[in-house]
């Protein structure tokens, strides 16, 4: 009988101190693992958005130092192309600003529109002599063909007397309209009438009226 008073607080201490170790756990336990994935959780949510700013912050100062570069770059080019920039570092040695390689590249910018304006100018002048050229090329080769192809008799023999005399009228004529259109105030002026005096008074169909019209006038005299 002592035995059966006993055995039912043994067994309920031992089932209830047997439960406690395995069959719960204790609540500390549950504070500790808690908090503990809080503290994981945390951290996951935090690096991700630490590493987003810095790859942010990266790029930016990336992109403003290739930006830095190109400027760089930009007025080192200038100052190998602006003769003037060469000429002042090899004479000083200082090192020019910035605002000084603008304002030399803009001025030498200038002297290049002005150069290239005077060879336009120098080439249109070149183009007319050229025409000029060419027009009195045509009236020569007129007139060989012309004298190529008239008949040449032995009986109607010109004297070289009546060809010069044929050349010098051509001559005159052509001088009395020269003397009369022709400039001569300065050489810009003389060399546009000139040009302007070949094109209107040299043409072709004109020389040849007028050789025409003293070749009827000896061969009625």
């Amino acid at each position: 009988m002592d035995g059966d008073d006993t055995s039912p607080t043994t067994n309920s201490r031992f089932s209830f101190s047997r439960t406690s170790s395995t069959g719960s756990i204790p609540a500390g336990c549950f504070s500790s693992a808690s908090s503990a994935q809080g503290s994981d959780d945390e951290d996951s949510d935090s690096k991700p958005t630490m590493s987003y700013k810095d790859r942010r912050r990266e790029a930016h100062t990336q992109a403003e130092q290739k930006r830095r570069d190109a400027i760089k770059k930009g007025y080192d080019e200038l100052q190998y192309i602006v003769p003037t920039c060469q000429q002042t570092e090899q004479i000083g040695g200082a090192k020019l600003s910035k605002a000084t390689v603008l304002q030399r590249s803009i001025d030498y910018i200038q002297f290049l529109i002005t150069q290239k304006k005077k060879q336009e100018d120098e080439l249109d002048s070149l183009r007319k002599e050229v025409m000029a050229l060419k027009i009195m090329k045509a009236n020569y080769e007129h007139i060989v063909k012309t004298h190529q192809n008239t008949p040449i008799h032995g009986q109607n023999l010109v004297s070289d007397e009546k060809k010069f005399q044929v050349f010098q009228t051509i001559m005159d004529n052509l001088f009395q309209s020269f003397n009369a259109n022709i400039s001569v105030s300065n050489f810009a002026e003389l060399s546009g009438s000139v040009f302007n005096w070949l094109e209107e008074y040299c043409k072709p169909q004109t020389l040849r009226d007028v050789t025409l019209g003293i070749l009827q006038q000896i061969n009625n005299l």
